[in-house]
């Protein structure tokens, strides 16, 4: 529009140059002067046409330029806010999470509480079969000294004397071993688990070869988990599994390898040692109870 005044207002002027050189030179040179000049008019026209061109071009480029800035503010903000519902949302599956894993726990700690009770009295029982066995065939093995014949002396000098034959030592070693197995058990029923854990470790050590070696390195790995030594009650439950593969802990020593983990929060490790727990011991009690964690482990990562 202000190109379009400006042209007006130059072909005014030339207009009224034209009317006046018409007045001083005579009709020739006027016309030849007027041509030139809207020769020039012409041109400036041109020039003045393209300026508005430009001016349109350019007009149109800062409409579509401010249009596309309105689009990408409205979609930043769009992306703003389901941004900070997707945050609000993860928050509140984290919490409910963090809930449902609390409540993992405490089942899990019931479900501990509960075999060391089943598990101490079964073993209790086991211990007692085990002592009366041995002292009945301590009994049987050892004669007693009054039902040796004893043979009044006589003139035969060839004859050897009659002595008792002596207690076998196996019985005495024995009842060490029960002793000293007992005396870590009652620590770990008592809820003493560090002298517990001493206790079984000590017995490890000192009866290698023992019948109850076995009991007595699963009740040291779970004297370690009762402390919250959870990588050392993974190392002794192992090295039960590893001496003793067939042995009838050996299935619950897996599953408390497992909880260990889960309270390490390795979880996929814990899925694992389940997994292989439920292939290796199908038909134990242990196994029933890994595939019960592994559902809740499972419903976890799928909320993850």
């Amino acid at each position: 529009m202000q190109l379009n005044k400006f042209l007006l207002c130059i072909v005014l002027l030339l207009g009224g140059v034209n009317a006046a050189q018409a007045t001083l030179f005579g009709d020739d040179e006027a016309r030849a002067k007027i041509i030139e000049q809207q020769k020039q008019i012409l041109q400036l026209q041109s020039q003045v046409q393209a300026l508005q061109g430009k001016l349109d071009d350019e007009q149109k480029q800062r409409s579509a330029l401010e249009a596309r800035l309105a689009t990408l503010e409205g979609q930043l903000k769009n992306q703003s806010l389901e941004m900070l519902n997707q945050i609000d949302q993860q928050t509140a599956e984290i919490s409910q999470i963090k809930g449902q894993l609390e409540v993992v726990m405490h089942d899990q700690e019931n479900s501990q509480q509960q075999q060391h009770d089943v598990y101490g009295d079964l073993d209790a029982r086991l211990q007692k079969l085990e002592k009366a066995a041995a002292d009945s065939s301590a009994k049987t093995a050892a004669p007693s000294v009054a039902a040796v014949p004893v043979t009044p002396a006589t003139s035969d000098a060839s004859a050897p004397p009659v002595t008792p034959a002596p207690a076998p030592a196996p019985a005495d070693n024995a009842a060490e071993e029960n002793k000293a197995y007992e005396a870590a058990h009652a620590y770990f029923k008592a809820g003493n688990y560090g002298q517990s854990s001493s206790a079984f470790e000590k017995f490890v050590d000192t009866y290698p070869n023992s019948k109850l070696a076995g009991n007595a390195q699963y009740w040291l790995g779970y004297a370690k988990f009762s402390q919250h030594d959870y990588k050392g009650a993974i190392s002794a439950q192992q090295k039960l599994i590893k001496q003793y593969p067939d042995h009838p802990k050996a299935p619950d020593a897996m599953y408390n390898i497992a909880n260990s983990q889960i309270q390490l929060s390795d979880l996929d490790s814990a899925r694992q040692t389940l997994k292989a727990l439920v292939a290796k011991y199908p038909i134990s009690e242990a196994a029933g109870l890994s595939k019960k964690r592994l559902a809740q482990l499972e419903a976890l990562k799928t909320k993850n």
